[in-house]
């Protein structure tokens, strides 16, 4: 099963983790300096929920931000 929401086809999206050493300049140090970029996946938040789909009961993966706007009818 994908991670994509059912109402809105979010899915994952890439992005990078970057890892940086010494003190920034705003406290006094001499900034911050990049030592490693790894890449990533921001995943949705999904919840599988029971919902009414044409009258009947089902069971979808929606993600929060679906649920929080009621674009859903829970069963």
């Amino acid at each position: 099963m994908s991670r994509v929401c059912a109402i809105c086809g979010k899915g994952p999206i890439s992005g990078r983790s970057i890892a940086r050493r010494g003190l920034p300049k705003k406290k006094g140090g001499i900034g911050l300096k990049t030592t490693g970029i790894t890449y990533r996946r921001f995943l949705p938040n999904l919840q599988t929920v029971k919902v009414i789909q044409n009258g009947t009961v089902r069971r979808i993966r929606v993600c929060a931000k679906c649920l929080k706007a009621g674009k859903v009818v829970k069963a």
